[in-house]
């Protein structure tokens, strides 16, 4: 639910692991980038939206809950402005009020903002800018997304879609080759500033482009039902990394995805706390299948695995304060906190009506048994959206959900699209 300046942060620190594309059809099952939140259908190249919320955060350790408001103008323009060039525009404000905090927070994102080339209207597409490059297919967590890191400049919500959505991308030079089957995608991303800003109106590359960066992406449909992707991404100062993700139609019904990536590097707890830490070579994994039935409900069993993050003796080790800032960390880099977790994600179209939907997950440590549990009821008119939205965080004390301030969220929103 809504992270705010202090208790609220913790409301969603489970939510770096949260970066869900459910299987609506086969066609968006087997696709290997998550997509956007769906919004309302618009005639122009320009699509506005302005949402409005408010919240309560019970406290686990206070009797007092923290209210908290929310206004956020998001707009998206893509569109043609001459021969085979294409610019694209992407850009959220939001607008945080709360009880109990030091300040009021106010972020612009600069989501996205680049030209795209594609000389002749053929099969070489040529990008400059900031690009949110999205990679695999997993619905809780995704090794093979190396541009994730540092990109959230506020979250407002736990919703998965939301989070993907909503992340700045980093500025970057991209030449895609696509053919019959396949394509050839090289990515370069320069370091142009050191550290984040908390400016409202900073592109806040010290975010998104703090350190030179590039990946290689080979994608191969094999068939009707087989995609997948061969990654190698590397970093200033770290040894390369290799990555590979697939998703796979099992049946009419079923869709199978994996991702995978090994490499060399710091452990999460290092990257976290600074330091001279020595490089580990490990391994990061995500499996899971999705079932639809004929009523339109889908289920998701995922398993995912960090072989960078801390175990249940590491994390025992740290002190209260040393694990509320190792989890902060995490949801800023986006990473799975734990060694181990497990996802059950369910979405109902139709519930009872046909414009009203039905989504939740819940999120399980591998290590600790604590566990996050999310329900979003939402209602669909022509040009708005009413939400309500809970988010319960369960757990023995010490453990990842069972530490965070906030116990229960209960948040409810409107959205108007125009």
């Amino acid at each position: 639910m809504q992270l705010l300046k202090n208790s609220n942060i913790y409301a969603c620190l489970a939510a770096s692991a949260l970066l869900a594309l459910p299987a609506q059809a086969q066609e968006d099952a087997l696709n290997l980038e998550s997509a956007p939140v769906t919004a309302a259908e618009s005639p122009s190249n320009t699509k506005w939206s302005i949402e409005g919320a408010v919240a309560n955060a019970s406290q686990r350790y206070a009797p007092d809950s923290i209210d908290s408001s929310r206004v956020s103008l998001d707009v998206l323009y893509s569109g043609r402005i001459g021969t085979g060039l294409r610019a694209v525009l992407s850009n959220r404000l939001d607008v945080i009020r709360a009880t109990g905090t030091e300040a009021d927070t106010q972020r612009n994102s600069l989501r996205e903002a680049y030209l795209s080339w594609q000389p002749g209207g053929g099969d070489t597409v040529i990008d400059l800018g900031r690009i949110n490059q999205r990679n695999g297919p997993g619905f809780g967590y995704n090794p093979t997304d190396f541009f994730r890191d540092g990109s959230l400049r506020v979250i407002t919500s736990a919703d998965p879609f939301a989070l993907r959505q909503n992340r700045m991308g980093s500025v970057m030079l991209r030449a895609q080759q696509l053919w019959n089957g396949g394509s050839l995608s090289v990515a370069y991303s320069p370091k142009l500033a050191d550290k984040p800003s908390i400016d409202t109106w900073d592109l806040d590359l010290g975010s998104t482009n703090n350190r030179d960066r590039a990946v290689i992406t080979v994608g191969t449909q094999f068939s009707q039902s087989v995609n997948s992707q061969v990654l190698l991404y590397q970093e200033s100062g770290l040894k390369p990394t290799l990555g590979a993700n697939m998703t796979a139609l099992l049946s009419d019904a079923a869709v199978a995805h994996l991702e995978w990536t090994t490499g060399s590097e710091p452990a999460l707890v290092n990257r976290v706390f600074g330091g001279t830490p020595s490089e580990v070579t490990r391994n990061r994994f995500v499996g899971g299948v999705t079932y639809t039935t004929l009523s339109k409900t889908s289920f998701t069993l995922e398993y995912q695995y960090n072989g960078f993050a801390l175990d249940s003796a590491g994390w025992g080790a740290l002190g209260t304060a040393q694990q509320l800032g190792y989890l902060r960390e995490s949801l800023r880099l986006q990473e799975l906190a734990p060694r181990q977790a497990y996802l059950l994600y369910v979405m109902q179209k139709g519930l009872w009506l046909k414009d009203l939907d039905l989504t939740g997950y819940v999120r399980f440590n591998g290590d600790d048994d604590s566990r996050l549990t999310w329900l979003e009821l939402r209602h669909h008119w022509r040009n708005f959206d009413l939400t309500l939205q809970l988010q319960h965080n369960t757990g023995s004390a010490g453990s990842e959900f069972g530490i965070l301030p906030d116990r229960r969220v209960v948040q409810a929103l409107g959205t108007y699209y125009f």
